[in-house]
């Protein structure tokens, strides 16, 4: 029996076709995903790891590959059951060449072994956090776009552009922590500075952003010199635990929690708390789960490979969170489907520059890319993860939030 036979009658369905390198076929002809074994190796990954972290191996490797759209590849395999019972993966050993497939082949270079330090010291944290952005502004630029925002959009229509999108975001942002000129807004995790400018060209208040990337931050430093908003915005490479100054009016912390640790939220909310003048307003904005119980386990790829030490909560704990370290929750909203929207708009960005990407930082890191962004638009699809935005205030010695009567930062319906 060829390959592509065996793997077909083991896990095959969902309009999946295989094709192997010992020239076997099988699966629907009219199949709209082919997987295409290219070599024994592609098998060891994926007989060698659990979950989908084999599949991603061999991905990045390019010892498999995907014919046609990845995203329309990925949603239907996601139909297939890849935890494949222990009776069946030793039947197909045996049928695909028996125990020498156990032998695990080197893992990817992309692959993050192990990060030194307590986990989330600040040291560990700036490795997590250099893996993940410190890769090449260029090449973020191609994917994100001019606006360089590096999270959640919020689209007005379906039909707006990812500029339109993400203009919309920070506005949004900005209506719902009452931005006024002269204010002063601390924004934690400020990734290439587009929430701070925004908030100081738009709104006219002092913006301080803080990150632990070093290119992240030299990109926003030249970006707010060339806007001319020197006198208003500020961007400094730094771990918002050593932020120094306090009384600000508000807080934004836009993609920032993933990254925190579900035992450190509690002072992480702590801290931002204290970083507010009675009435401040705290934004949080992050990725979240859809159950308190889910988490991220350390095979799959997106920890090995993307976000590494990060943990997703869902929004009932971070709500909590919030509220015990003095907090009162005023809104909330989850903004799944825009987020499905972003990485959507962000994939066909690396597709229209793939030669490009390529050339910039190899092609395993470009298809560890690829696999990520239409992977985690499927996963916003199929719910199996969330974005929420969670809105907090620190209210007066009178216990006065300063809140309107209703929220005030949608525009009238017309």
């Amino acid at each position: 029996m060829g390959v592509a036979e065996a793997l077909d009658r083991v896990v095959g369905g969902g309009g999946v076709r295989f094709r192997a390198f010992d020239g076997s076929v099988a699966g629907p002809p009219d199949a709209l995903a082919c997987i295409e074994i290219r070599s024994p190796k592609a098998l060891s990954y994926v007989a060698t790891a659990a979950g989908d972290l084999g599949l991603a191996r061999a991905y990045v490797t390019g010892e498999l590959d995907v014919e046609g759209d990845l995203y329309t590849a990925l949603a239907h395999v996601s139909r297939l059951d890849l935890e494949i019972p222990v009776g069946a993966r030793l039947r197909l050993l045996r049928e695909l060449g028996g125990v020498r497939l156990l032998r695990p082949p080197p893992r990817p270079a992309q692959e993050v072994r192990r990060l030194r330090g307590r986990r989330h010291s600040k040291a560990r944290d700036q490795q997590a956090i250099s893996h993940h952005y410190d890769v090449s502004n260029r090449f973020y630029e191609w994917i994100l776009g001019p606006s360089m925002a590096y999270t959640c959009a919020v689209y007005p229509t379906e039909s707006a552009t990812l500029e339109e999108a993400q203009f919309a975001k920070h506005d949004l942002v900005a209506r719902k922590l009452g931005l006024r000129p002269g204010m002063r807004l601390l924004d934690v995790g400020c990734g290439w500075g587009g929430m701070v400018m925004h908030a100081a060209r738009e709104y006219g208040v002092r913006a301080l952003g803080v990150t632990l990337s070093r290119r992240q931050a030299e990109w926003a430093q030249k970006a707010i010199a060339e806007a001319g908003l020197g006198e208003l915005a500020e961007v400094r490479h730094l771990d918002y635990r050593d932020v120094a100054e306090t009384d600000f009016d508000v807080v934004s912390s836009i993609g920032l929690t993933e990254h925190i640790g579900l035992a450190n939220l509690p002072a992480y909310f702590r801290f931002l708390y204290g970083k507010l003048r009675p009435g401040g307003r705290l934004l949080n904005h992050c990725i979240t789960v859809p159950s308190n119980d889910m988490g991220v386990r350390k095979r799959w790829f997106i920890s090995r490979y993307i976000f590494p030490d990060g943990e997703l909560a869902g929004p009932g704990r971070l709500a909590s969170s919030m509220n015990a370290a003095g907090f009162e929750v005023r809104h909330e909203e989850n903004l799944r489907e825009h987020y499905a929207l972003t990485t959507h708009a962000w994939l066909r960005n690396l597709e229209a520059h793939w030669d490009e990407a390529v050339g910039e930082v190899g092609e395993a890191k470009a298809r560890t890319w690829r696999l990520y962004l239409a992977g985690v638009t499927l996963g916003f699809q199929q719910n199996q993860v969330q974005l929420h935005q969670i809105l907090g205030v620190k209210l007066d010695a009178e216990h006065r939030s300063g809140m309107p009567l209703r929220p005030d930062w949608e525009p009238p319906q017309t």
